[in-house]
Order: C-alpha cells, then sequence, then structure tokens
C-alpha cells in the first residue's frame, strides 16, 4: 500500500530509533520493505536501504543502493549525508580514489557538520 512522503519519512525514523534492537536480518528486511513502499520518486528508498546495509556490515550491497540514489536523486542534504557515508564505505572497501570523487562531488550541506572534510581527509592519507 502506498503512503505518502511525509508518512514514509516518519516510518524511516521510527525505524532507526528501533535500530539497535534489530537483528541484520531484521533490519534490512524491514528498510526493504520501506524502501518498496516508498511514494518518492527519488534516491531516498535507495539511500535509506543503503544507510542500513552499510550499518549492518554489508558494505557491498551498500554501495550498489548508494550508487542507485545518485542516480535517483537526492536533495542536497541526503547527498551530503550519502557522501560521507559511502566515502567511509569506499575507503573501508580499500578503493580511496573513488571515495575521493564521492565526497569532492557532493554539496555542501549545514546537516553534515565537518564528517565530508574529516572524511576525506581519510580517503586522501589512505
Amino acid at each position: 500500500m502506498e503512503q505518502s512522503v511525509e508518512r514514509w519519512e516518519v516510518s524511516v525514523e521510527e525505524l532507526w530509533e528501533k535500530f539497535d534492537s534489530l537483528n541484520r536480518d531484521e533490519g534490512i528486511a524491514a528498510m526493504r520493505d520501506l524502501a518498496d513502499a516508498c511514494p518518492a520518486g527519488d534516491g531516498r528508498a535507495a539511500f535509506e536501504l543503503a544507510g542500513m546495509y552499510d550499518s549492518m556490515g554489508f558494505e557491498a550491497a551498500a554501495g550498489a543502493q548508494y550508487e542507485r540514489a545518485l542516480e535517483l536523486g537526492l536533495d542536497d542534504a541526503r547527498h551530503a549525508q550519502l557522501a560521507v557515508q559511502y566515502g567511509s564505505t569506499l575507503r573501508n572497501l580499500d578503493r580511496p580514489e573513488e571515495a575521493i570523487k564521492i565526497l569532492r562531488a557532493a554539496p555542501t550541506h549545514e546537516t553534515t557538520g565537518s564528517a565530508p572534510r574529516l572524511v576525506l581527509a581519510l580517503a586522501l592519507h589512505s
């Protein structure tokens, strides 16, 4: 059943609030269900699913969803947050050149503070 974007956003926030009580399978299944129900035509669903994969230790699966989110498009706040998350993941996967590219292409946004610069510095050091 399709729901409003606002309600979907609340459902995503509620799932993240329960993150510590979820095992890997539960968290991924729940976020996959939410991603499938997302009424937005942009990359929000892929971004959130990527974050869950990443948080549960499935970096390769996260990378595919981060790429999908970039293809579909995100607002500046999510794009900036994606750069931090995906840049860190790429660095952990020993792909620092790709991390640098993602971080340099990302918009700046107040919600990420100095995190993009810190992750970029780590990627450059790698």
